[in-house]
Order: C-alpha cells, then sequence, then structure tokens
C-alpha cells in the first residue's frame, strides 16, 4: 500500500474592490429619491409644490425682475410712456336668456408715440365685461384690449433707501452708524471664522467696549462730533440695535436665570422663578407699554429714563426669560455623570459650571436658541406702537406719503426680503454649529 504525500497548500484571500453604490442613490437622483420622492406620499406633495411653484414664480419674476422700474427719481419714471387710446367697436352681447345682440362697447388700444423707447409690456386680452341696462346686469360681453403688465416701481425704494436704513438720523451724520455696523459686522465676521488668530479678544472687545464706543459714535456730542437725539433713530439701524442689545444681553442674564432657578437658597430660586414666569406669561407688546408708561410710575418724582433705553431694558428681560428656559432645558439633557465626574475632581460649583456643564447645555441649545434669537430680531417691529421708527415704521411712513401712494408692495417686498437676508443667515450659522459640534439628534 503506497502513501500518497499531499504536502501543504495555503490559501490566500484577495478581496476584491468594492462595488460601486447603485447609480440610483447616489448623485442628484439620489438626492431626489431621498429627499423628494422617497415614498408616494411625499412624491404627491412634491409633484403638487411644483405646480404651485410654476403658478407663482413666474408672475412674481416678472413683477420684481422683467417688468419692473429700476431707474428714476420720482413716481412719473414708473408710469407708462405710451399712450392708451380708447376705441369704440361693435361685438356680440350674450342676454340672460342665451340669445345675441349687436352692443357697442369701448376696448382700450396702446400707441407708441415716434421716437419714443417702450418702457412697459402689454399683451391683448379678451376681457369679459357686463352691458348693464337700468341699474340690472343686462348682457355678458367679451372684448378684445391691449392690457399694460404693471411692474414693480423700485424707484420708490431707491429714494427711500436712506430713509429705510437710517430712519429720520441726519443726512451728514450718517457716517457714524455706517462705519459703527459696518466694523462691528466685520469683527462678527472675524469671530466666527474657523483658524483665525486672536478671535476671544475680538469677542471681549466686540462685548464690552464696543458698545460704549457705538453709543457715542451714535449719540454724538463727544470730539466734535453733533449731538444726534435718539428719537431720530431709526429704520434698519434701529432694528439693528434693539435687536443686537436685546440678543447680546439675553443671553448672560438667561444664563444667570436658568442656574439661579437651579439654586438651592430658595431666595435666589424664587425670585428667578418669579422672574422667567411673569415675563413669559405676558405678551411683549405688554413689557413695552410697561417699560414706556409704568416704569416711571416707580421712579422718584423728577427721574426719567430715555425711551429706547426703556425699550432696550424691556426687550433684554424678556428675552432673558425665554433663553433662560431654553438653558434649563439644556442643563436637564446632561445626565447625571457629568455632575458627578466634576464633582469627583473636587470642582467647585463656578468651575463646574464654566468648565463642564454650561458648554454641553449651551451646545445642545444651539438650534432652539438660534430659533429664539431669529424670533427676537423680527419682533423688533413691535416697537413702532411705542413711537420708535424701526425699519417697518419707516416703510409705511413712507407709502403713505402722496407721491407714492399704491407702492406698498415694493415697500414691504423690500422689508422681507431684509428681514429674510438677516434671519437666513442666523439660520444657515446654526446648521453650520450643529454640523460642526454634532448636535443633531
Amino acid at each position: 500500500m503506497s502513501q500518497t504525500d499531499f504536502g501543504e497548500t495555503q490559501a490566500v484571500f484577495t478581496p476584491k474592490p468594492d462595488l460601486p453604490p447603485p447609480a440610483i442613490t447616489v448623485g442628484i437622483i439620489g438626492w431626489v429619491r431621498g429627499n423628494l420622492l422617497p415614498d408616494w406620499f411625499n412624491g404627491a406633495m412634491t409633484v403638487l409644490a411644483l405646480i404651485g411653484l410654476y403658478f407663482v414664480i413666474p408672475p412674481v419674476v416678472n413683477w420684481a425682475l422683467l417688468d419692473a422700474h429700476f431707474v428714476g427719481d420720482s413716481r412719473k419714471a414708473c408710469k407708462p410712456n405710451v399712450q392708451i387710446v380708447r376705441d369704440q367697436v361693435v361685438t356680440q352681447a350674450t342676454m340672460p336668456d342665451g340669445s345675441t345682440m349687436e352692443v357697442t362697447t369701448s376696448a382700450d388700444r396702446i400707441v407708441v408715440p415716434e421716437g419714443v423707447v417702450p418702457n412697459v409690456r402689454w399683451e391683448r386680452r379678451m376681457v369679459e365685461g357686463v352691458v348693464r341696462g337700468k341699474g340690472r346686469e343686462y348682457a355678458k360681453v367679451v372684448v378684445e384690449k391691449d392690457v399694460v403688465i404693471e411692474g414693480a416701481c423700485w424707484v420708490f425704494v431707491g429714494v427711500r433707501f436712506d430713509q429705510f436704513i437710517y430712519g429720520f438720523y441726519p443726512k451728514s451724520e450718517r457716517w457714524r452708524p455706517t462705519v459703527v455696523i459696518g466694523i462691528g459686522l466685520l469683527m462678527i465676521i472675524y469671530m466666527l471664522t474657523d483658524g483665525l488668530p486672536h478671535r476671544g479678544r475680538v469677542a471681549m472687545f466686540l462685548l464690552i467696549p464696543f458698545p460704549v464706543i457705538a453709543f457715542f459714535m451714535f449719540s454724538g456730542g463727544v470730539m466734535g462730533m453733533p449731538h444726534v437725539d435718539n428719537s431720530k433713530w431709526g429704520g434698519l439701524v434701529l432694528t439693528i440695535i434693539i435687536s443686537s442689545v436685546a440678543i447680546t444681553g439675553a443671553l448672560p442674564l438667561g444664563v444667570a436665570l436658568a442656574l439661579g432657578r437651579r439654586s438651592q437658597m430658595p431666595i435666589i430660586r424664587w425670585f428667578c422663578i418669579i422672574v422667567i414666569e411673569f415675563f413669559r406669561s405676558v405678551p411683549m407688546i405688554t413689557i413695552l407699554f410697561m417699560a414706556l408708561v409704568v416704569l416711571p410710575l416707580f421712579l422718584p418724582p423728577g427721574t426719567s429714563f430715555d425711551q429706547l433705553l426703556r425699550v432696550l431694558i424691556g426687550v433684554t428681560i424678556f428675552i432673558a426669560a425665554y433663553t433662560a428656559e431654553v438653558v434649563r432645558g439644556g442643563l436637564a439633557a446632561l445626565p447625571t455623570g457629568q455632575y458627578e465626574a466634576a464633582n469627583a475632581l473636587g470642582l467647585g460649583y463656578w468651575k463646574m459650571m464654566r468648565l463642564i456643564i454650561l458648554p454641553q447645555a449651551l451646545r445642545i441649545m444651539i438650534p432652539a436658541i438660534v430659533s429664539l434669537f431669529i424670533g427676537i430680531f423680527k419682533d423688533t417691529t413691535l416697537v413702532q406702537i411705542v413711537g420708535l421708527n424701526d425699519l417697518l415704521t419707516m416703510v409705511q411712513l413712507a407709502v403713505t406719503d402722496a407721491q407714492w401712494i399704491g407702492l406698498s408692495k415694493e415697500g414691504y417686498f423690500f422689508c422681507g426680503f431684509v428681514f429674510f437676508i438677516f434671519c437666513f443667515s442666523m439660520s444657515r450659522y446654526s446648521m453650520y454649529l450643529e454640523r460642526k459640534l454634532h448636535t443633531g439628534h
């Protein structure tokens, strides 16, 4: 019997490259399938939305851009430079019983004067009208006539632009708010940009000395600058001032109220609870009236606060109450192990809050905090009720001018666009922070 030596063999595994994902799951097609057509219901909603956009977007684009007037210095620049001639035409009218008869009616016809370039667009339409006899509906008639297509008159916004931005601030001194807001925006952009040095120092300068410098720049009365009473501050500048002060002051005050509400000392805890619940239980307009009317009643005779200052205090405390509840939610969301770990390290209360607890709580609550700040930026329009001229108020005052009556759409469209730019920017930065800090759930 013979023996066979098979020897030793080794199997070597050679992995093959991964197969590419299906084409329908990546790229534009994958995004459409995952976001717009994931199932039949969302697909139907997408189709309905596209149909709605088809009927909404073209008229808006035509009105705001294609048929709009941009150049000029008066209302005349927006009026058609063509002639509308009214002709008498004979047409068939339909009687209530279904019979027809010939009637004479009028139809508009557009005539372009020789050498004139039309500044409007028109089209011939079939327009249905009613021929009346003795005050009653007599017959229906369809007439072919020229119809001028009206566009937006952005000349109105251009002429009133400075007033929308600065309010009644003296024209010769408008460089002051321009410089302050410009420097402030540059510092904010620098502070929020990753990788740049000394961002902490810029933030400290922006929070402490810069508001004082900005106040003296706005108010004047120093370094040869004429004094400008804050009753003349208005427009977008006033909106930015109120929202900036409210947001900057509400965040630290809200954190303090949230910590005070969790305090073990009854006096501090109940004081914070009363403040938070009171300001959260009344509308903002009530707070504004209280700051404007009720607050002076509790001051000594002869003592008065500036109207704008009272509004700033009321708005800041109002937003701080809501911020406190947002921060308290973030504190409650942290596991107790974080507190136990801080105690195990021997950290005191303030070090624990500053180094461990608050950074995590604020990171968790970034979406809610930014949403709150977006809300306060929009709520600044309420200050018009107490006599302050913010951006919306300046638009409303402008559209009541006899020269510009009937152009409210353009004014409100501009106002809404400005608010959209600011709110959308804050929202996008909030989303960036969520991705960067991995706070999404």
